[in-house]
Formats: structure tokens, C-alpha cells, sequence
């Protein structure tokens, strides 16, 4: 087992061949902004990245000095469990990152689990060497209404959590079997699970989360809703306070461009996301720095409701949205198991 460094950081990021180029601008960002490190190795679970695409990536590794990228083929939860997994959120790739006690190097002992949707805007250092106080995991409070606990198993008052940032202490989650309670969650579910991966790790993990600062996760929420929006709109049981976010949101660690019903991503055309000039500064510095951004790919519906509900009062658009953040989906997700 190799002993903590503090200036040596092992990061772990999942993806399949469409989000080869926001992974790569994600790497760009990690590696400007944690120039103060010894080294950052790279733990990429594959799930069909391109060579091409996979010389991009190891580029960027190789202008910064860093150790190369280490490509892991990332297993397909549908195949390991014989079984249809539905996908809720995101990609089936996302499932990969179930496996990382058991695909990672055994003599790792704490890895720092990223979204390719993130961008480092401060030293991962500080973060790096948190001190979880015990717990399997750190991460960000996620701010969910009660009724979305009840369907992954969770009490009321029980934490959820985003997973698109997770500080893991590998050695506890080996030791307490957390891979194999995972799959087992998702085999009584029938691989139907209210927000697919991230709902497992929740429900298995809840009870073994460090809640760290929102500096650390600075999510698309936050910057779409004011502090008394957003609790209308999620109406979660527990969360951080006013100050927190608000030091989050101006003072980010790493921002996170988080799927949001009134934001477009930065990587699509027409994002005005407060931090979208970031995102592309460190587009322009990788090897995608001429590729178009995209189209918006939500369904039609989806845009035309938007569209509907930002034309409506302010106060009138939020309590419909929270009609369906709150209650809605939470049904739906009942229903669809």
C-alpha cells in the first residue's frame, strides 16, 4: 500500500469517446491550476475512447511534465451483472466508477474521483489532503427533497450527495466491501435506480460521506438560483448555509457545469453560465481548441417548456419547477421501477 503524499495526487476520471474533449479540457484545467504539485497521476476507465483521441489526452500529459495518463478499460455494468442496467442520468459509463477498488492499482490507498464536467479553478492540493474524519468518502451535500431518499432506500433526514467529486479513502472502501454492496443494490433494484450510479452510491454511502465545502463542488445550481430559490425549487431537508454557497459561488475551487433545465453547458452553443469563459480558456489551450462547440441535445420539449417558464414571473417559474424538482420526479421514478 502506498502511504499518502501530499504532493502527489491520484485522480480518477470515467468516460467513453464523446466526452474525450470535455475530459481533455478538464485535464488542461487540473494541470495549470495545481502547478504546485509533485505530480498528478491520471486514472482515465475507458469506455471507447478513440486512439485518437487517446493521443490528445496523453499530449497534454506529456506539455505539462506529468506522468502519462493510465487508461483502464471501464467494465459495462449491463455485462458484469447479466442484466439490463437503465441508464437515468448521463451515460452507462458513468458505472464504471463503481469498480475503482478493484480496476485501480491495489496499492493505492486514496483517489480523488472527477467529472469530466469540472473545471479546477484552484490547487487540488487543499482537497487532496482533507481530512475525511473517518468517513469512506467526501463530497458535496446534494440539495434533494426527502421523497427522492425514499426511493433509493434512505431516511428523511439522510445525506445525499453529488458524486461528481469524491475524495476516497480506498482502503475503508475495500475494506468494507463497498463494490460488492453496490452491484447487490442494483441487483435488487432490478437495475432500475432514480439517478442510476450516483443513486447507488448513495444509497450505499450516505451514511460514510464527509461533507466538505461547496468551494470544493460548485455546482450549476447555484449559480441559476438565488440561496432562497434553491430551497424552494429542491426543498432539501439539510443543507449548507447562505454564506457557504455564496463563497462557492465566488470563490470556486472547482466549478462543476452540472446538467441544469435553465443553463446550456459551455461546451454548447449559447451557454451563459457565469464561469463559460473559463471553461473555454482551457478549451483553447487542448488539443480540441478548433472543434465547434454543440447543439443543444435536449429534446424539443424540454426546450420549449424552458422557454415557457422564463417568460413567466420569476417567483411564478420557480414554485412550478419546484412542483416537479420536488414531487414530480420523485414519482416518476416510483413509477418506473
Amino acid at each position: 500500500m502506498i502511504k499518502h503524499n501530499p504532493s502527489v495526487a491520484s485522480i480518477v476520471y470515467a468516460a467513453d469517446d464523446k466526452f474525450a474533449e470535455i475530459l481533455g479540457v478538464s485535464l488542461v484545467s487540473l494541470y495549470e491550476s495545481s502547478k504546485d504539485m509533485d505530480d498528478i497521476i491520471v486514472y482515465i476507465l475507458d469506455s471507447g475512447i478513440t486512439d485518437a483521441n487517446k493521443q490528445k489526452l496523453l499530449s497534454v500529459c506529456k506539455f505539462y511534465k506529468r506522468s502519462d495518463a493510465v487508461f483502464i478499460p471501464g467494465k459495462n455494468i449491463s455485462e458484469k451483472l447479466s442484466m439490463n442496467v437503465a441508464v437515468d442520468r448521463g451515460s452507462l459509463s458513468q458505472y464504471a466508477r463503481l469498480f475503482v477498488s478493484s480496476d485501480l492499482p491495489q496499492e493505492l490507498s486514496r483517489v480523488l474521483y472527477l467529472d469530466c464536467d469540472i473545471v479546477i479553478k484552484k490547487s487540488i492540493r487543499e482537497l487532496w489532503n482533507l481530512d475525511l474524519q473517518g468517513k469512506i468518502i467526501g463530497a458535496l451535500m446534494d440539495a434533494f427533497s426527502r421523497y427522492y431518499r425514499k426511493n433509493i432506500d434512505l431516511e428523511p433526514n439522510d445525506i445525499m450527495f453529488n458524486s461528481g467529486v469524491m475524495l476516497i479513502d480506498l482502503e475503508k472502501w475495500r475494506r468494507d466491501d463497498i463494490e460488492d454492496k453496490l452491484l447487490k443494490f442494483i441487483v435488487a433494484k432490478i437495475g432500475r435506480i432514480q439517478q442510476g450510479d450516483q443513486g447507488a452510491l448513495n444509497a450505499i454511502l450516505s451514511h460514510d460521506t464527509y461533507c466538505f465545502e461547496p468551494r470544493f463542488n460548485s455546482v450549476t445550481i447555484f449559480y441559476d438560483f438565488t440561496y432562497k430559490e434553491m430551497l424552494i425549487y429542491r426543498k432539501p431537508p439539510k443543507f449548507y448555509t447562505e454564506e457557504e454557497v455564496h463563497e462557492a459561488v465566488e470563490n470556486p475551487a472547482i466549478i462543476h457545469f452540472t446538467t441544469s433545465f435553465l443553463s446550456k453547458r459551455p461546451w454548447m452553443k449559447g451557454c451563459k453560465h457565469r464561469y463559460a469563459d473559463e471553461w473555454m480558456k482551457y478549451k483553447k489551450m487542448s488539443p480540441w481548441k478548433d472543434e465547434p462547440l454543440r447543439e443543444d441535445n435536449r429534446p424539443q420539449w424540454k426546450q420549449i417548456g424552458v422557454k415557457v417558464l422564463i417568460r413567466m414571473p420569476r417567483k411564478t417559474a420557480v414554485r412550478i419547477a419546484a412542483l416537479m424538482q420536488v414531487y414530480g420526479r420523485p414519482i416518476i421514478n416510483t413509477l418506473k421501477r
